[in-house]
């Protein structure tokens, strides 16, 4: 059995990294992006590998052959591809195509690999009728035509568990996309995950881009959010954050084990398996990435809460992100400014995004703060990167609107014409 002390110390030193002496020295970012192919013509999501139909696998290592990807083995079954910049390229449970950036210096230089990466990528797999969709759940299919396409044990365990206790999870693996926002934890780790934890539904909703499943409105600007509140409360949210490390070593004991021991039927806690002995250090670092919390400690940061980004807007998310966690002064305006906990505005933040009132509010102070943050790291960002992200505020977040307003926009019949005269 492990001591709770042993599971704390193990979440400070290698989660939260706080068992050495820290400095603040030059930030670095990195960023995850996820891609969910559907067939150009029938908007079908589209599988990895095919008996005679249309599959990505085959486009994909085309592409890598032409541009230097280094293809090698994976442990779920289908290859991976290591880019010439040190990012990766895999797959999701359900064939997403998931571009893994390497980490950078600057926020420009992340950028450029992310587009040097998807957008070439993109183009050729139009070229083989399939479009990659930058959406936070896949529009138009339900989880029934979509068939777990990862057979490693990791995939095969986890659906186990997700089926038994509800669609949410199964949906969550194969048919959600997102933009994973890695950063550094800097000289003091405990104030920037405060900050980012409280900004998680501002994120959500400045960034929601799904708010159609099965070719209808569901009712929410990011249908993925609620994808991942339908999932078991033991893995998701975000915390108050009185105590980050108390509070996240709580969560995670509380959460099922779903890698645990093969006879580990009923689920139980983690809590559970360690009184009974079952458990070592090992199976406790597993267990931790089964847990889906908006922000992820890792000794670094990683912010899960935005839909997949367009291309064109990659810099938005990143500005707003590290513009504020880089740079002292809106960092401590940040802390003050979302001193409520947050866990309570994320339904909200996924179901109404930019129209409710409050959370633009709060948004737009953020998008404020962020700036200002940006314009002092002139090495950080680009007058480019500032302007792109500008622009995407301009557009939506200053008139209380979301991506997912395009969408419904699109949606929404067009009014009856005037009669002649």
């Amino acid at each position: 059995m492990l001591s709770r002390e042993t599971l704390r110390n193990d979440l400070r030193d290698h989660a939260f990294g706080l068992g050495r002496a820290r400095a603040e020295g030059p930030p670095r970012i990195g960023a995850e992006v996820e891609l969910i192919p559907v067939d150009a013509d029938t908007g079908a999501q589209v599988p990895i590998q095919s008996c005679g139909g249309v599959a990505t696998l085959p486009v994909v290592r085309r592409h890598a052959g032409r541009n230097g990807w280094t293809e090698e083995p994976s442990d779920y079954g289908v290859p991976r591809w290591t880019l010439p910049d040190g990012g990766i390229v895999s797959y999701e449970p359900g064939g997403q195509i998931e571009i893994s950036a390497a980490v950078f210096p600057s926020a420009t230089a992340l950028v450029a690999s992310l587009r040097g990466a998807v957008l070439p990528l993109s183009a050729s797999m139009m070229d083989a009728g399939i479009r990659l969709l930058s959406v936070g759940i896949e529009p138009r299919g339900g989880i029934e035509h979509v068939p777990l396409q990862l057979p490693g044990t990791r995939y095969v365990r986890m659906t186990e568990f997700m089926e038994a206790i509800g669609t949410g999870g199964t949906r969550m693996m194969r048919q959600t996309a997102a933009m994973q926002v890695s950063l550094d934890f800097g000289a003091d780790p405990l104030a920037r995950w405060r900050v980012w934890n409280g900004m998680a539904p501002y994120v959500t909703a400045i960034f929601a881009n799904s708010p159609v499943y099965r070719g209808q409105p569901t009712g929410d600007r990011s249908f993925r959010a609620r994808v991942w509140r339908e999932l078991d409360g033991g893995r998701t949210g975000c915390f108050p954050c009185a105590d980050p490390v108390e509070e996240y070593l709580d969560f995670a004991l509380a959460a099922p084990v779903i890698l645990g021991p093969a006879a580990a039927a009923p689920p139980a806690s983690f809590a559970e398996w360690n009184r009974r002995g079952c458990t070592s250090l090992g199976d406790w670092r597993l267990h931790l990435t089964t847990l889906f919390p908006e922000v992820r400690p890792k000794g670094y940061a990683e912010v899960r809460s935005a839909d997949a980004v367009d291309p064109k807007w990659y810099a938005a998310p990143l500005v707003l992100l590290a513009g504020i966690g880089y740079h002292a002064p809106s960092l401590r305006a940040a802390a003050e400014l979302l001193a409520d906990p947050a866990d309570g505005l994320l339904h909200a933040a996924g179901r109404d995004g930019l129209s409710h009132p409050a959370i633009s509010a709060t948004a737009n102070a953020l998008v404020d703060l962020a700036l200002a943050g940006t314009a002092a790291l002139p090495d950080f960002f680009s007058s480019t990167d500032i302007d792109e992200a500008g622009e995407f505020f301009g557009r939506y977040t200053r008139r209380g609107r979301s991506p997912a307003d395009d969408t419904l926009d699109a949606l929404a019949p067009a009014p009856p014409l005037a009669p002649v005269p």
